[in-house]
């Protein structure tokens, strides 16, 4: 993969302002699409119960899915390839157990089908599967004694910590915090995988902080950054890459694999 610079559409930002606080009420993008979906639907209803064959059919029981015709399959991107980045070297190294802070739950599922993983979350996983240990626990107290975890994971989580999203307390140096405690628990040879978005630093309150990818690597003083990729702004995975040609992104996730290095 390459780095080079692919051109970024211009940002309209007043109206990506509205958007973002429309969406938490009512979305209008999804609502006007949401109109022509529902001449579909009903078009398809009369259609499908003509058809030969087809099941008895009642209002009551309709569940119209109108969002769902596109020509590719939607995803995130960010989750998309941080997820696959981060479980195809945990599942190369086979850890004997895994920790991971507050990444998505899908990741930790699936990634618990090949190795041990002991999941930590703010707000604990109630959900129960054989390889998978949930723990509820603050990320900037970890239950675990210093320098003991060989194989970790933080995935998209950091940026949040301090926000009061998720019900935690307000605090300006939660990244940080968060940083330093996920350095504390790593064992000796230890690697840490850790990902948060990167590009112009900001605080878009109260979702996340974006982070310079060039002063990321420094949240961690005691560790070596060993490998750098990037989900760019146009979503496609880059590297392994230098975090100093990313430092004017928008919103991109800067992926990290560290190290701390042996006794």
């Amino acid at each position: 993969m390459t780095e080079t610079r692919p051109s970024r559409p211009k940002r309209h930002p007043w109206l990506r302002l509205a958007a973002r606080w429309m969406e938490q009420i009512a979305d209008p993008r999804r609502a006007v699409r949401g109109m022509g979906g529902m001449l579909r639907y009903f078009a398809d209803w009369h259609r499908y119960r003509r058809l030969p064959g087809s099941e008895p059919m009642a209002l009551v029981d309709a569940t119209p899915q109108l969002h769902d015709r596109s020509d590719s399959t939607s995803y995130d991107p960010h989750y998309f390839f941080a997820n696959g980045w981060a479980a195809r070297r945990i599942v190369k190294e086979k850890p004997a157990l895994h920790i991971d802070v507050a990444s998505h739950h899908m990741f930790v599922n699936l990634l618990a089908a090949a190795v041990p993983v002991a999941f930590v979350d703010y707000r604990p996983l109630r959900a129960r599967i054989d390889g998978l240990h949930p723990l509820g626990a603050d990320m900037l107290r970890l239950p675990f004694r210093d320098r003991s975890v060989a194989s970790l994971s933080c995935l998209h989580a950091a940026e949040h910590v301090g926000l009061g999203r998720y019900g935690d307390p307000l605090r300006p140096d939660g990244t940080r915090q968060a940083a330093r405690e996920l350095s504390r628990v790593l064992a000796p040879g230890g690697t840490l995988y850790f990902a948060l978005p990167v590009g112009r630093p900001r605080l878009c309150f109260n979702a996340h902080r974006i982070h310079d990818p060039r002063a990321t690597a420094g949240l961690f003083p005691e560790l070596k950054l060993e490998e750098f990729h990037i989900v760019d702004d146009d979503g496609s995975l880059r590297g392994p890459a230098d975090p100093a040609h990313f430092a004017d992104r928008d919103y991109a996730c800067g992926l990290f694999r560290l190290r701390r290095g042996p006794r």
